[in-house]
């Protein structure tokens, strides 16, 4: 599915907005579904099960995060979205947003998936013609498209590391495979427990169409086989990004060493452009695409010389390299913060080099991820791992990508990334950011029960 569309909706009149939702959730792509042209998913927010009439009572079940939303001052300061990227520079989803891009009138998201532009097109004007009649309004519709050899504008193949669910028939390295319950609500996590998840204690619409609690509470399950979706629309600021890398490692006479160029990208990535991992490969890019995810940081990197201990790939999944824990602890530890992640690139298919780098409009990413714990998941990587800049032992080093502060008074704190080597390390100074927040939104990815059941409340 190589194009997308995310439709921010907002519910005008719940009656006919639960008589759309009934209609829809005939169509929505399933675990069991292999769709070829069209796929369809459904997201809710906190406002948005309001705006359907769920009782206070009920909403009070929810995660404390997907309640109080992205934009909290607690949260700004937790994951960065300051300066620059602060709520207050948001196009949607902030408090501060006027009329209905405001956080309280992002209700719905659509989520439509096709094989190409053309298909993409026609769809969306039957499922306009038909939501635009049953009770909702557009908030803001955000085109998505994967990028040749599943790359980013700023260059690099992403979506290699990814965890596998416990129970699938997926083959994998048992390493990777993490229980069901960090990502699916209704199973039990890696702490061997069954995540917080959604209980109707108020009577309301046809429980009969929900499970009951697996943990035997004897309450319904409107959480079950759902998950909690984090989205952020990314700015990549790739002109930057590549005059800084072309900047910090130019020749003695000032022109342009591109393979070091490249090389110092791929150190603040933690993988070349092919995918390859600077583990098995630190001096050089073997070429052609790689999606090999089989490796880990002990014993073949401990000291960080080949993948830095503050690359962005390194603090956003550790492996077997956690803190100074041995490895089979380590990896019990990692697998308690992982994510399922999910990347659209938005605006012109470019994708940049050190020498072809100008966007003739604003490019960047559609980042999603599902978890079924926000805090211990989603956020704690981005503020333990990501925004702290003494991981790993370092000093003044956020992650280079996404964890680089613009705020007021940052300019005068040092933001640097370290090349740990030997006999000394390399420290390249002045950070920039590479990465700028224009949106975002906490939420609730249902089951195909309880998108039925909401229809009902």
């Amino acid at each position: 599915m190589r194009s997308s569309r995310y439709y921010l909706l907002k519910i005008e009149d719940k009656d006919l907005a639960k008589k759309w939702i009934d209609q829809v959730s005939n169509d929505i792509s399933d675990g069991e579904h292999h769709p070829q042209t069209t796929s369809l998913n459904i997201a809710f927010t906190h406002p948005g099960l309001s705006a359907l009439g769920m009782a206070p009572e009920n909403l009070r079940n929810f995660a404390r995060e997907f309640r109080e939303g992205l934009d909290t001052e607690h949260r700004n300061r937790m994951l960065g979205d300051e300066g620059t990227s602060s709520p207050a520079n948001w196009r949607w989803g902030s408090k501060k947003n006027e009329g209905n891009f405001n956080e309280q009138h992002i209700h719905i998201m659509l989520m439509v998936f096709t094989a190409d532009q053309t298909i993409l097109a026609s769809y969306c004007a039957e499922l306009e013609a038909v939501f635009l009649s049953l009770g909702l309004s557009i908030v803001v519709p955000l085109d998505g498209q994967l990028l040749d050899d599943n790359k980013i504008h700023i260059g690099f193949r992403d979506g290699i590391s990814q965890p596998v669910i416990a129970g699938t028939d997926h083959v994998t390295h048992p390493n990777n495979t993490v229980a069901t319950g960090e990502f699916i609500l209704g199973y039990k996590n890696e702490y061997g427990v069954y995540s917080d998840s959604p209980f109707i204690t108020i009577q309301q619409g046809d429980i009969g169409l929900l499970p009951y609690d697996a943990g035997g509470s004897g309450l319904k399950d409107l959480g079950h086989n759902g998950s909690y979706l984090v989205y952020r629309q990314m700015e990549e600021c790739v002109d930057l990004f590549w005059k800084y890398m072309n900047e910090k490692t130019k020749a003695a006479d000032g022109t342009l060493n591109e393979a070091e160029s490249i090389k110092l990208a791929s150190k603040m990535v933690g993988r070349w452009p092919s995918g390859a991992p600077l583990v098995k490969y630190p001096d050089a890019d073997p070429g052609g695409l790689s999606d090999d995810d089989d490796f880990g940081y002990q014993p073949d990197d401990a000291l960080g010389q080949k993948c830095p201990f503050g690359s962005h790939m390194r603090r956003s999944n550790p492996r077997n390299a956690f803190e100074d824990n041995k490895e089979k602890q380590s990896l019990k530890l990692t697998n308690k913060h992982r994510i399922i992640r999910r990347g659209r690139s938005y605006g012109e298919p470019l994708i940049s080099t050190p020498t072809n780098h100008h966007a003739n409009e604003e490019i960047g990413l559609h980042f999603m991820c599902f978890n079924t714990d926000i805090s211990n998941q989603f956020e704690f990587i981005m503020h333990t791992w990501s925004n702290f800049p003494r991981f790993q032992n370092l000093y003044d080093d956020p992650d280079p990508l996404i964890g680089v502060s613009d705020a007021e008074g940052h300019e005068k704190i040092q933001q640097n990334f370290t090349m740990q080597g030997c006999p000394v390390n390399k420290t390249v100074t002045d950070l920039q950011r590479f990465v700028n927040i224009k949106g975002g939104a906490y939420f609730f990815f249902p089951s195909l029960s309880a998108i039925k059941y909401l229809a009902t409340i």
